[in-house]
């Protein structure tokens, strides 16, 4: 190495080498050789091949199977208050330049593919919404949260405060406790209601950030909502697993003669319900709280097809490996049952956001699904999340969501 640290030095196996030279920032509990010195946990080490040579620095979680994220290869870096606000400008002039006037609602920070591992953080109007999902970013937050603010007010935007999500189970991995609530910046405690107002695709939301899904808004279908939208003109649309509301009011606003947004949860029904109801759209717009795996079946039952428009955008059914065979179960079925019910020269819209769902075994899928269905994929478009959600190619967790378009023949 070109300087001298202070940190401990942790050598790896020949796998971690390659996989870290590939560009990949993860190394696991089992790739762990030897230690020099005494390593902090939550804090940074050196990372070493078997042979001595240099490999990055990154910051260690003992308690995690991913027990190394590095966030450096550069022996030279100085990893200080300096070091830290570079980055931060980096991911805030990224979204500026391929959000533009859409980064006022965006997601402003995305882990690994920002060189921030385990740290979220979405940006709605003036709220920021933080998940801190590893040790060493829960460490950080003093530095880095009160410096994001900063970086974003002197560029002009209002911001009155950062709310955290830390109420997810997936903390326990790294022995960190869930909670949830406002962030003390500056020394303040109340920012406000945990409500707030934006506008996506010229639609104005309601976001419930407190007890919302994850952050409390998908951002990361920005733009597939618009595609939907381009498409609805004049059909009846049953938009599946609506959460808030989004691609079913795109749709709505896309010109749709009808739509039925259907969601397990009443309390998200009720405010997508809210959110047709200021867009003055509730006219053509109404609201399900059902099971779609239970609505499917009923409706195929019915007279008639009452949709030439069906979008599926569920929930990840799968978060790792050993769940995959009983996801793709999942997937094919509500795909099958859509297609069987759409008429010839219908539409589809279906998605995945898992990333243990590959685009080769999604694809596998609607095809397996097609072919049940007796029916042909036309595709129209093939999608994934929009760019601020940048993908690391060398990072392949940060290629999740697959979207495709297609008409039924």
């Amino acid at each position: 190495m070109k300087q001298t640290r202070d940190f401990a030095k942790i050598v790896v196996s020949d796998k971690a080498a390659h996989s870290v030279q590939a560009g990949h920032p993860w190394i696991y509990d089992t790739e762990l050789r030897h230690t020099e010195g005494v390593p902090e946990n939550g804090g940074l080490v050196d990372v070493l091949s078997e042979r001595g040579r240099y490999l990055g620095t990154g910051l260690l979680s003992e308690r995690s199977k991913i027990r190394i994220r590095l966030i450096s290869r550069n022996a030279n870096d100085r990893f200080d208050a300096a070091f830290w606000e570079r980055r931060l400008h980096y991911a805030w002039d990224y979204r500026k330049t391929v959000m533009q006037k859409d980064c006022q609602c965006c997601r402003v920070i995305f882990g690994e593919a920002d060189h921030f591992p385990g740290l979220t953080v979405d940006r709605f109007g003036e709220v920021l919404v933080a998940q801190t999902l590893s040790l060493g970013m829960e460490r950080l937050k003093p530095l880095l949260f009160p410096l994001l603010v900063r970086i974003l007010r002197e560029d002009g935007q209002q911001i009155r405060g950062i709310y955290e999500r830390n109420d997810v189970a997936i903390r326990a991995l790294e022995g960190l406790s869930q909670q949830k609530g406002w962030y003390p910046l500056e020394g303040r405690t109340d920012f406000g209601p945990t409500r707030t107002t934006i506008v996506e695709n010229e639609i104005s939301y309601l976001v419930d950030f407190e007890t919302g899904q994850k952050t409390g808004f998908f951002l990361d279908q920005k733009y597939n909502r618009q595609a939907v939208a381009r498409l609805a003109g004049g059909k009846r649309v049953l938009d599946c697993f609506t959460h808030t509301g989004s691609f079913a009011l795109n749709a709505a606003r896309g010109g749709a003669a009808q739509v039925c947004a259907v969601d397990v949860s009443e309390s998200a029904v009720a405010l997508a319900r809210e959110n047709a109801r200021r867009n003055q759209l509730e006219d053509r717009m109404e609201f399900v709280a059902a099971d779609v795996f239970d609505l499917l079946p009923e409706l195929a039952s019915r007279e008639g097809q009452p949709f030439d428009f069906i979008i599926l955008d569920p929930p990840a059914f799968t978060k790792s490996r050993r769940t995959i065979e009983s996801a793709a179960r999942g997937y094919k079925e509500i795909n099958l049952r859509a297609m069987k019910l759409l008429p010839r020269g219908g539409y589809l819209a279906t998605c995945s956001c898992s990333h243990f769902m590959s685009n080769e075994r999604f694809v596998k899928m609607l095809h397996a699904a097609a072919k049940d269905a007796c029916v042909c994929l036309r595709q129209i478009e093939a999608r994934q999340q929009s760019p601020d959600h940048p993908i690391l190619w060398n990072v392949p967790e940060t290629d999740y969501l697959k979207f495709y378009l297609f008409q039924v023949v």
